[in-house]
């Protein structure tokens, strides 16, 4: 391997020569061979149009020649295309302030920039340099907050959004196809009174809907950046004007509505709007696992469980019993949904060590939050098309269970009062009778008035 010596505050550093990186890089992969986790690489396009935003703000501010902007402006853009990726090579697991990452891309667009002006690195001189020029008015200290504040809103308003209602709307389309399908209800697992199997995906709709509003309600603190605090909040080597103008560069490259920090101290020594959006994406995972495992027992059987639901066939279920079929897109969202769950708990910790002026877990937030939404975008999406979309209603077993189930005698209570109904349920239960058999024996109503009163689609609240 061919190397060329490149030079930071340090000292000289042998970096091989076929790639873009600098010293800081490369002293980086030498001294943080943790594990296999890279920073993600929706992080490092956030800090990549931060770059590009600052070389644009900066130009307007009157510190930064224009071609010098341009040159940076086109580096940036070919990162953001994907044609630099293997250039980033650096852990998740470094400093917790994400200055090896930052520096990454720093080195990379002046070395790139080098290459396009010069047609070659030299490795100790530059026309642009990756602190004086990439990294100016900035900190890593703001510039890697801001990145996953970006990334964070990025992917909840433009992916996992969109995804949840996707999966909301199959479902409304179910509840209303399924509406006037009456069934038994269950509470602690028994049987209850009865409600119609569109009414039960209802509250799956409106769970997903309220998941989906709740994200929104968090959006607005995470979209508030810190660019332009530099290394403590002060915003000190800046000039006037420049967060302003960074933060609408920030939006005219992203479509979307950021915000400058009303206070940069809190965006930087804290992420609280980090933690809370993880709380709600756990909020979304309890939601999610819930409608899995309904799907999970509706479907089981398909001859000796519920069996009220028969889910798609995807893929055979077992290596050695022949023709059957398990509930994976229920299992493989419910993982996922454990996943995020587990995430949020590191993300808890990582929020906590926000010490004095700075948080030294941004790599670990950030990783896992971009995790947790990648997970979420996808197994939604998975779970709506492979699952929810074909799952179809099994008529003879939801009649079968309605019409064996013994809480239909609650619709007695007002007639012949609690204890006489219960007395029938009992009597019912323990000679395998069924309902107005029991009733009719114990000579407690007629076999009209038992007819007329407990009717399972007048018990189902609908007008």
């Amino acid at each position: 391997m061919e190397f060329r010596i490149e030079k930071d505050s340090l000292g000289e550093v042998n970096v091989p020569a076929e790639h873009l990186w600098g010293a800081q890089t490369e002293r980086a992969r030498n001294n943080f061979a943790i594990g296999y986790t890279l920073m993600p690489m929706e992080i490092i396009n956030s800090v990549v149009v931060v770059k590009k935003a600052a070389a644009f703000a900066n130009c307007e501010c009157g510190v930064l020649p224009e071609e010098k902007r341009d040159l940076i402006s086109q580096c940036c853009d070919e990162i953001l295309a994907g044609d630099w990726e293997e250039e980033f090579p650096l852990p998740v697991w470094q400093t917790g302030s994400g200055t090896q990452s930052n520096m990454n891309v720093n080195e990379v667009i002046s070395n790139r920039a080098e290459l396009l002006k010069n047609g070659e690195i030299n490795g100790l001189a530059r026309f642009i340099h990756p602190n004086d020029d990439v990294n100016k008015s900035q900190s890593t200290n703001d510039v890697f907050p801001t990145a996953l504040r970006m990334t964070t809103a990025l992917w909840a308003a433009e992916y996992l959004i969109p995804a949840l209602e996707q999966l909301r709307d199959t479902l409304a389309a179910k509840a209303q196809e399924f509406d006037d399908i009456v069934k038994i209800g269950r509470t602690h697992l028994m049987d209850a009174t009865p409600l119609t199997l569109g009414q039960e995906f209802s509250g799956y709709v409106a769970q997903v809907e309220h998941c989906i509003e709740a994200i929104r309600t968090t959006l607005p603190h995470v979209m508030e950046l810190p660019i332009g605090g530099t290394a403590v909040g002060t915003g000190l080597n800046t000039p006037p004007q420049y967060t302003e103008k960074a933060v609408a560069y920030i939006n005219l490259f992203t479509g979307l509505e950021f915000t400058a920090a009303p206070n940069k101290f809190e965006a930087m020594m804290s992420h609280d709007s980090l933690v809370e959006m993880s709380g709600t994406l756990k909020r979304v995972a309890v939601s999610l696992m819930k409608i899995a495992n309904d799907f999970r027992l509706l479907g089981s059987g398909p001859r000796s469980g519920i069996g009220e639901l028969v889910l798609p066939s995807n893929e055979p279920g077992s290596s050695i019993m022949p023709g059957k079929v398990n509930p994976t897109q229920c299992e493989a969202l419910a993982m996922v949904c454990s996943q995020v769950i587990g995430n949020d708990a590191a993300i808890t910790i990582g929020g906590m060590q926000g010490h004095l002026e700075l948080n030294v877990f941004m790599p670990l937030i950030g990783r896992n939050l971009t995790e947790s939404m990648g997970l979420l975008h996808d197994a939604v999406l998975s779970f709506e098309e492979h699952c929810v979309r074909g799952v179809q209603p099994n008529m003879k077993r939801i009649h079968e269970n309605l019409e064996h189930s013994l809480m239909l005698v609650t619709a007695l209570n007002t007639h012949i009062g609690y204890a006489n109904a219960a007395r029938i349920a009992q009597h019912a239960h323990q000679n395998d009778l069924t309902l107005k058999e029991a009733a009719v024996a114990l000579k407690l109503v007629t076999p009209e008035q038992f007819d007329e009163w407990v009717a399972p689609e007048k018990m189902c609240g609908k007008k």
